[in-house]
């Protein structure tokens, strides 16, 4: 699988037609006095604005949204499609969306908020926070025993605060459905427990057997998820409460937060996925908690993350408001696990800082990027993404569920690759 080419953005353009406008841009800069940089290339906005459209056309996803910013000014907004298609709701620049696992880098820019004002270590054991934490297994086997439960031996290595941001936890579940470990770490995590809060549903997971040491491999799981619980026990508030207050309401992020009841839900474009034909359905929206994940569930707009962006790309300060240091911002996109990212699923050259993807090898990588770059994604079709080589930063939105019948959410990317030949 190769990078994004000008070939592709080409033959998008002349298939989808060159026209472009850009939708109002209400994101204020990331300081005052920086100087208006040049905008994407014309061609690059008309691509941008072509494979937009021609998504929506096509049925591949209801609608999308793209912001990009250069240089610290936001620079091209749009959207196309819609929010909702039954009711003929036309996506906007300013829809409030599912960001999903783009709640990852939010929670750990909070960690990282105690880290700076001494109230939490990286090396901090765990089980300091969370006594629960400090009697952890490691299975021994990856397929159960004739009860079902999996051999397992004590952790010889103490779980850390930096092995949670790091991802190298041994927290499950991972990518590998092949694995009966990987399966029962499915059936009994987060998400799937039948009630109860943070609180309760983190001190389960500690009685799971770990997949392998701390220390040894990234995994996907739900590290940030106890993250939060231990952000939780040393503020004395919420992880909804701590968000907003340290972070959301200081930045201007008015209409991010925790999913609201369902009362409350029409604000927010409708996620779809496909059916056996390919057509779009109302997605059945399996992770639609009543909770308050770190590692997921929050909503968001394009506007309200850019401006998250913003402040990281700005060495932890937006518009006069400092969440975090320079030196601080940097160590969360250092290099502190090199490789092995994604690797279950064949996508090579990504590392992981603290709390976010890493690119380490622009060259390895399927996804239009430079080496330096940091970003995540979100599971219902969400990216963001800050390149400090180039001075761009970008927030992509749709509201696609994957399921049986979905393809790659290719189209975030070819947008994000456009946007990049456009410089």
């Amino acid at each position: 699988m190769k990078k994004i080419s000008l070939t592709v953005i080409m033959a998008t353009m002349l298939i989808c037609g060159c026209s472009a406008e850009s939708g109002k841009l209400d994101v204020p800069p990331a300081r005052d006095g920086l100087a208006t940089p040049e905008n994407l290339a014309w061609w690059s906005r008309a691509a941008i604005d072509a494979t937009m459209r021609f998504s929506a056309w096509s049925g591949s996803h209801s609608g999308s949204i793209a912001l990009f910013a250069r240089d610290g000014v936001a620079i091209y907004s749009n959207a196309a499609g819609w929010k909702d298609i039954a009711s003929e709701q036309p996506m906007t620049v300013d829809t409030p969306m599912r960001i999903a696992s783009m709640t990852k880098p939010i929670t750990a820019t909070a960690a990282m908020v105690l880290v700076q004002e001494g109230l939490l270590g990286l090396d901090d054991p765990v089980a300091d926070y969370l006594p629960e934490f400090a009697m952890l297994r490691v299975a021994t086997r990856e397929t159960p025993n004739a009860d079902g439960s999996f051999p397992s031996v004590p952790a010889s290595t103490i779980l850390t605060v930096r092995h949670l941001l790091t991802f190298s936890s041994g927290i499950g579940p991972g990518r590998d459905k092949d694995s009966a470990l990987v399966a029962y770490w499915d059936e009994q995590g987060i998400y799937d427990q039948p009630a109860g809060e943070l609180a309760d549903r983190v001190t389960l997971l500690a009685q799971l057997p770990l997949l392998e040491e701390p220390g040894t491999r990234w995994r996907y799981g739900f590290s940030l998820d106890v993250l939060a619980r231990v952000i939780e026990v040393i503020s004395g508030d919420s992880i909804s409460e701590f968000l907003q207050e340290r972070i959301l309401q200081p930045l201007g992020m008015e209409d991010t937060g925790y999913l609201p009841p369902p009362a409350e839900r029409d604000i927010f474009a409708t996620v779809y996925t496909q059916d056996e034909e390919g057509g779009l359905i109302n997605a059945p929206l399996p992770y639609d908690t009543s909770w308050t994940p770190g590692g997921g569930g929050m909503v968001s707009t394009a506007s309200d993350y850019m401006r998250f962006a913003l402040m990281l790309w700005n060495g932890g300060e937006y518009q006069g408001v400092r969440i975090l240091e320079q030196g601080t911002v940097d160590d969360m996109h250092r290099l502190h696990v090199k490789d092995g990212v994604l690797s279950d699923e064949d996508i090579e050259g990504l590392g992981w800082g603290l709390g976010v993807a890493v690119v380490a090898d622009e060259h390895a990588t399927v996804m239009p990027d430079r080496t330096g770059d940091f970003w995540w994604s979100g599971y219902y079709g969400t990216t963001f993404f800050i390149s400090p080589k180039t001075g761009l930063v970008g927030v992509i939105m749709s509201q696609n569920e994957p399921g049986e019948f979905s393809g790659l959410p290719i189209e975030i990317f070819i947008v994000q690759g456009i946007a990049f030949a456009g410089l």
